[in-house]
């Protein structure tokens, strides 16, 4: 019994002595292996992989490829495959080392074996596929998953694998079809090989991005072999409105609704997205194609309303529309009010019609007569009457009727203590008081309005709030500051040379006056509203030149390339200005428009 203690204790202690060895010589193999210090890794490897080859297998011909001991690589190769011949990456590894020691018919033999042997399952072609890939051998990792389809096609086709080698190895044509394959192969992989697309194309310069014309032209091929697979006529659509052209994809939507007789869902969509990026003329486009179907179509009434809302759109986001366009746009609306009737649906067309009378027309006082005849007549939603209430509001002020006004502000304030419309109707009040000089009162409300839950609103307070402190600061006197306030009033009437002639009078009567760069950017304002581009890039230009880390210094540099852009048709000025606002005001609000005009302006396709 003592001496099978005995014997049990000893071989305890060899199994333990042997362990601790194990351990330390993996220890130290993986040390030298990470310091690249190959020849010294190999030595303790040797033993490891003599012991546990499946273990250490891959470390050990690292080693051996790296200190060129060619000869025990290809003895371990060997090896591995007989002890495992279901890995056939085992050959491309092999394959490596005939081309190491350049022997190309013995590499070329080891390859095809490995594609000829090579299990259909998954696990077995994906390790295949990816040992070729490693070695950039990307015609055979494709060989690979195409066999793995003819096995497999049903349950797993490879199309997106196939497609990322495709794209390794530079052939863009190949991997495009691949994702539309996949498409082919199954509907519902549209939204994933979009997505895929996206991010090899969508940021490729040098190809031109999503602009990259083998997509296109594919999908174009497609639709054309097979009309009735209208999959690919949306990819088409798909592809045209990231590139923006609207124009080309209201080509295809027509031929689409046209094809399943959908009455013009489609282009009434469009024109949504149309309108949201500026392009009025397509817009029209389709709004005109839905009612060319006739009065019985279920969207004729909505069209021709849009349609109209479009229009006002483009007329009021030009900075001095013609008299003419003006007068047309008014009558058609009114037409369409007459023949539709006061209703929710005409509603935004009243208060358009309300807003060119009061803002283009010179008629601010019959405009302020049909909306409150509006309001006393008929019957709205509580929003509906809130916003009516707030054009009116507007209304009053431009003739003068600051009291009225403030009573309309008032209300809706009330009403809608906590919702966006109330805070809007919280900063009117608080640039009423400001206007009248209580700058006090004006600041306490910005300050409560910094936290309104709309951006703009929070941003405008707290603008605002800047400007009475900075004007005001330790020095009491707010003279010119009452005077500023004035002159923005006036703007806000549309009396430009008043408010002109009453911010020059800051300068002369006040010398020591801290309102330097609001005056530049108010007169900046005034000078874009009466076409004065010019003179309105003097302006930011002195407030870049005098007042760079002021309050207006990014925006007058956003404003300023915008006019460049827009207006004075230098695109090259307009980059530069673009890209300093990304580099000289990294944190302002105008960092992500002004990055995405500046890589339009260089011709990158931006998603």
């Amino acid at each position: 019994m003592n001496r099978l203690v005995v014997i049990i204790v000893f071989l305890i202690a060899v199994f333990t002595n042997v362990n601790a060895q194990k351990n330390v010589d993996d220890k130290l193999a993986m040390q030298y292996y990470e310091q690249k210090q190959f020849d010294k890794a190999a030595a303790y490897f040797e033993k490891l992989y003599d012991k546990q080859p499946d273990a250490y297998f891959t470390y050990y011909f690292k080693c051996l490829i790296e200190t060129k001991d060619y000869k025990t690589a290809e003895k371990i190769t060997k090896r591995q495959i007989k002890h495992s011949d279901a890995n056939t990456h085992l050959y491309v590894k092999l394959g490596t080392v005939y081309r190491l020691i350049e022997n190309p018919d013995k590499e070329k033999d080891q390859y095809n074996k490995a594609v000829k042997e090579v299990i259909p399952e998954q696990n077995f072609i994906f390790a295949l596929a990816h040992a070729f890939e490693d070695e950039e051998l990307y015609d055979y990792a494709i060989e690979v998953y195409k066999k793995g389809r003819k096995q497999t096609a049903a349950s797993y086709p490879y199309f997106y694998e196939i497609a990322e080698v495709y794209k390794k190895k530079g052939d863009l044509k190949a991997m495009v079809n691949e994702y539309l394959d996949a498409v082919e192969f199954r509907e519902s992989e549209l939204y994933t090989a979009q997505a895929n697309l996206q991010q090899s194309l969508g940021y490729d310069e040098k190809n031109g991005g999503l602009n990259n014309p083998i997509l296109k032209q594919e999908l174009q091929r497609r639709i054309q072999q097979s009309p009735d697979r209208t999959i690919f006529s949306e990819f088409l659509i798909f592809l045209l409105n990231q590139q923006k052209d609207f124009e080309g994809s209201f080509v295809q939507n027509k031929a689409l609704d046209k094809r399943q007789k959908t009455d013009g869902t489609r282009l009434m969509e469009l024109a949504k997205l149309c309108i949201s990026n500026e392009n009025y003329a397509v817009a029209e486009k389709c709004y005109q194609y839905v009612m060319s179907k006739g009065k019985d179509n279920p969207y004729y009434d909505i069209a021709d309303i849009e349609r109209l809302n479009a229009n006002y759109l483009q007329l009021t986001n030009q900075t001095n529309p013609a008299m003419a366009d003006v007068l047309l746009l008014n009558d058609n609306i009114e037409n369409a009010i007459k023949q539709y009737g006061i209703s929710n649906l005409t509603l935004p067309l009243i208060k358009k019609s309300a807003l060119l009378k009061a803002y283009y027309l010179n008629k601010p006082q019959d405009a302020i007569q049909s909306l409150e005849e509006l309001i006393a007549q008929y019957t709205f939603d509580k929003n509906s009457v809130a916003e009516i209430k707030l054009d009116l509001g507007d209304m009053n002020l431009l003739v003068g009727n600051i009291w009225d006004a403030s009573l309309l502000y008032s209300q809706v304030e009330k009403d809608f203590k906590y919702e966006v419309v109330g805070q809007g109707a919280k900063f009117r009040n608080a640039k009423l008081s400001y206007y009248a000089s209580d700058f006090k009162w004006a600041k306490t409300q910005c300050d409560v309005l910094k936290g309104a839950t709309t951006k703009t609103i929070a941003n405008d307070a707290l603008d605002l709030s800047l400007v009475i402190t900075d004007a005001i600061g330790v020095d009491t006197n707010d003279a010119p500051l009452s005077l500023f306030a004035s002159a923005e009033l006036l703007v806000l009437q549309h009396q430009y040379d008043r408010a002109l002639a009453r911010l020059d009078s800051i300068n002369s009567i006040f010398s020591e006056h801290t309102l330097g760069d609001d005056i530049y950017y108010k007169k900046a304002e005034i000078y874009k509203r009466t076409n004065r581009y010019a003179e309105a890039a003097k302006m930011y230009e002195n407030i870049l030149e005098f007042y760079p880390t002021e309050l207006y210094g990014d925006d007058a540099l956003f404003k300023e390339a915008e006019l460049y852009e827009r207006y004075l048709n230098d695109k090259e000025k307009a980059k530069q200005l673009y890209q300093d606002v990304l580099t000289k005001y990294p944190g302002s609000i105008y960092v992500v428009d002004a990055r995405k005009r500046y890589r339009d302006l260089r011709g990158d396709i931006v998603n």
